[in-house]
């Protein structure tokens, strides 16, 4: 019996090729440029944002307006006896209020089937208010610390009442700032879609826009975004409260140099909890960008993670005022007289002391000193 040696060439030949192609069409799938659109599939990530963002973005927005909304209400009761301190925690507390009030159009654009449903005019809008009060909201906390930092280790008032036009021009400042760190998302910000995703309408910033290169768009943008909106500001932040601690530290306060601790380590805890994680995730995606090599399933693993700690720094705007509440005497005071007068009884044995009381748990300062928030 002879064997057609020609046929069986060709048989295993043409077998060889359709592994070989099947080969290629695996490697193109999951290892492309993931710029490009039409390479992974990241239908999963949509589908975990569908059901993670909706729940915690609404639970941060009721949580932090009621918060806020407090905040506001006593420092609004209080009013005459503003102090430096009061001044920039009520533009904190307005620029945490708007941010929050953003949250719902994300949760419902993540939810929805269609995604993004409320106009491309919206969605500049939207963008814009959220990246304005995200660096207004880190950038005067920056300010704050500077001020506690002068008053407490230098004995220094960059901001008097005499002066009291300083603080505003500097809150003016700061809003100016945040502005102009918001104009790319006035140019890039519009509904787009993407089939990798579901081919879901969503509120993104569009880097093919111009015809300019992606990466280094965004390469650029996440370095301005490392740069101003979380290294400097923790940088000042642990200079500052470093320098307030060892200060307290080595003086005589007693239950006041106590209180200090448990407010500042709140305070740089809470802030470093909620925004050190989704620095670094974005950190290893944005090094991620030049590696062609990376899969799809590593990729929809940096997208989940994004999502969590994005959420989570977020959050931030909700802890303010709860922590002002649990570790601010002068808030919970004023809180509680202010429920008092509007008939609630309260069972209490938090001693109410007069709120026009010079001494602080910060500083001997008059001027810093005599918080209503703290």
């Amino acid at each position: 019996m002879m064997v057609d040696t020609e046929n069986l060439s060709e048989k295993y030949q043409w077998r060889n090729d359709l592994e070989e192609l099947l080969e290629n069409y695996s490697n193109y799938s999951y290892d492309g440029d993931l710029d490009g659109g039409d390479v992974c599939d990241l239908n999963n990530g949509t589908v975990f944002e569908s059901l993670f963002i909706p729940t915690l973005y609404s639970m941060a927005f009721v949580v932090g307006v009621l918060g806020n909304g407090l905040l506001l209400g006593v420092l609004f009761q209080s009013r005459k006896r503003w102090s430096v301190t009061d001044t920039f925690i009520l533009h904190l507390a307005v620029s945490d209020v708007l941010l929050l009030l953003t949250l719902p159009l994300w949760a419902v654009q993540s939810a929805s089937e269609a995604g993004w449903e409320f106009g491309s005019a919206l969605c500049k809008i939207t963008g814009t208010v959220f990246t304005i009060n995200f660096y207004c909201g880190i950038f005067l906390l920056a300010c704050i610390s500077v001020d506690r930092y002068l008053s407490i280790v230098h004995a220094t008032q960059m901001y008097t009442r005499k002066k009291s036009w300083v603080v505003h021009v500097s809150c003016a400042l700061v809003w100016s700032f945040s502005v102009f760190l918001s104009i790319p998302d006035w140019m890039y910000l519009e509904p787009a879609k993407d089939d990798r995703r579901g081919n879901k309408a969503e509120c993104i910033r569009n880097y093919k826009k111009f015809g300019l290169d992606v990466k280094h768009q965004k390469i650029i943008g996440r370095g301005l975004y490392h740069t101003l909106g979380f290294f400097l500001p923790s940088v000042v932040l642990i200079f500052c409260y470093s320098c307030i601690l060892w200060q307290l530290r080595c003086g005589t306060k007693g239950l006041q140099k106590q209180r200090a601790f448990k407010v500042i380590i709140a305070v740089v805890a809470v802030f470093f909890i909620c925004w050190t994680p989704y620095n670094i995730t974005l950190l290893i995606d944005t090094a991620e960008l030049n590696n062609s090599s990376i899969g799809c399933g590593t990729q929809t693993s940096l997208d989940k993670a994004l999502t969590v700690t994005s959420s989570l720094g977020y959050l931030h705007c909700s802890l303010n005022p709860i922590l002002y509440a649990f570790v601010g005497v002068k808030f919970r005071r004023q809180l509680l007289n202010i429920l008092k007068s509007m008939g609630c009884k309260l069972k209490t044995n938090i001693k109410l002391e007069s709120l026009t009381r010079r001494s602080s748990i910060w500083s001997d300062s008059r001027e810093t000193s005599n918080s209503i928030a703290i």
